[in-house]
């Protein structure tokens, strides 16, 4: 492949070449004022949301969107550009110091995925640089040119690609993650010699906190406003499709296989003609995403993901993650292992911390993914509540089981003293960290709304029920249908 022809691939990726032509036959509604929920599949009228407060979702309690008491931008931007100077500060600081019987060694947040790569632990070398480095830095940056670019009375074109790939990229910076790491490698240094916390542990700590203040003020809806929406609409292949602004009870509802919603920016779309259910329905018209009613080969893609996570647990348990070297013995030492030192060390809160999220997460997480996936292929209707509140703790707690991973690059890092003491990486890590890696992919691969489409509690069957209570009490079906199923809004 020429350079050109890669150029103008990239160019169609980034810009897809636009059909100028009208299909004036077909027509496409935005509802305004209304929002499907990402964990059930809901579509609900939102209130009008005050200062402090937010709105969550009736039927399985997710936050739908939320309003805070300070500036929508302003604030924000102000935790992103202190996490900015954090984060430079920090790549440049001593994160330890160590001095075993005269002999010193001092490392930065660098020093650990280097020392894997020389190892020959590649592949973890570089999920810790990505996860506490370049992922990090990243996500500073484009939040930073998306809040700078929200001060205009109009957003750029290129800001909805970089809130995409903010949200894509946001779970995989673990600065909250690597200090707990940071924590467990200082309890286990102390015993080998005497050690002196540097500045970059401080300023990792700040930069965790500065990081979870910005995405804490940040207002997305507000953002979002900004944004100017086409009056057409780009299907995947032909013209363009015009496109109406109905407010809900002005028209006659369309049937639900006709309604598609953004996962980007939440517009809700209504066509002409039914939609298929994972197939790509076009572009949207307002951050120029692709919409799909459902994420395309969700179940056997989540399936693939847990067996692979299973086939590496087993290893990642059985087999040493490190082993340490004391005047030229070795042991190896597993996850579990590590933990019960800390028990026996006296340090019984950290070991009990370790054995959660290194054992008790991942098991969850399987445990819990696979529950999901077969009550939904049975169409089970039971605890539909449950299996969505199920899905939202394994995605905020699946990264914190990378704390072994992040724990055994700073000791590697730290003792490399030859034969007097030294810690080596080992096959077990790898194989925790992949772990991770897939289970994390597995709950993002997930689509938790279809375990209530397989319940048969969306679509056309939800309609038809509230329908017919609209009747019984003297209301149209346009006027009421799932539309009802609003909230009121509650203090954040």
């Amino acid at each position: 492949m020429s350079v050109s022809q890669f150029t103008d691939l990239m160019r169609e990726a980034v810009m897809p070449v636009q059909d100028t032509s009208v299909d004036h036959t077909r027509h496409v509604q935005v509802l305004e004022g209304v929002m499907e929920c990402p964990c059930c599949g809901l579509i609900q009228k939102l209130p009008e949301l005050k200062p402090g407060t937010q709105a969550r979702c009736p039927r399985c309690n997710q936050s739908l969107d939320r309003r805070n008491k300070t500036a929508p931008i302003a604030t924000p931007l102000a935790f992103c550009i202190t996490s900015a100077a954090l984060y430079v500060a920090m790549l440049f600081s001593t994160l330890m110091m160590l001095d075993l019987y005269g002999r010193q060694r001092t490392v930065d947040i660098l020093t650990g995925p280097i020392e894997l790569l020389h190892e020959g632990w590649g592949e973890v070398g570089v999920l810790v640089a990505i996860a506490t480095i370049l992922a990090p830095g990243i996500v500073i940056a484009m939040m930073g040119m998306i809040l700078t670019a929200a001060l205009r009375p109009s957003l750029p074109s290129w800001v909805p690609h970089l809130m995409k790939w903010y949200e894509l990229l946001r779970p995989w910076s673990m600065v909250e993650v690597y200090i707990l790491g940071v924590f467990v490698a200082y309890t286990k240094l102390v015993d080998l010699a005497f050690v002196q916390v540097g500045a970059a542990v401080y300023l990792v700590a700040g930069l965790m906190v500065s990081m979870a203040a910005t995405d804490a003020t940040l207002d997305t809806e507000i953002i979002w406003r900004h944004r100017k929406i086409d009056w057409f609409m780009r299907p995947m292949r032909g013209p363009r499709l015009p496109l109406t602004f109905v407010a809900v009870g002005e028209e006659p509802l369309m049937p639900s296989s006709n309604r598609v919603s953004c996962l980007s920016c939440g517009l809700v779309l209504e066509f002409d003609r039914p939609v298929h259910v994972t197939q790509p329905a076009g572009y949207c018209p307002r951050c120029g995403h692709v919409v799909r009613r459902r994420k395309a080969n969700s179940m056997s893609r989540s399936v693939a993901l847990l067996v692979s996570a299973i086939v590496f647990y087993l290893p990642a348990n059985i087999y040493p993650v490190m082993t340490v070297i004391r005047m030229g013995a070795g042991t190896g030492h597993t996850i579990v292992e590590g933990a019960i030192e800390l028990w026996v060390d006296g340090m019984i809160p950290l070991s009990l911390l370790v054995l959660f999220a290194s054992v008790t997460v991942p098991v969850l997480k399987v445990v819990g993914l696979s529950y999901m996936v077969m009550t939904t292929r049975h169409k089970s209707r039971r605890h539909l509540a449950f299996r969505s509140k199920l899905y939202r703790i394994i995605d905020i707690i699946g990264r914190w089981s990378m704390i072994d991973v992040f724990m055994v690059s700073i000791l590697v890092a730290m003792v490399r003293f030859n034969h007097m003491a030294s810690i080596t990486a080992n096959g077990g890590m790898v194989c925790f960290a992949a772990v991770v890696v897939l289970t994390i992919f597995a709950v993002h691969t997930f689509d938790p709304r279809l375990m209530w489409d397989a319940a048969g509690e969306n679509g056309d069957t939800v309609f038809a029920r509230t329908a017919g209570i609209a009747r019984r009490c003297g209301q149209t079906p346009a006027q009421t249908s799932e539309y009802l199923d609003n909230m009121e809004p509650d203090r954040a």
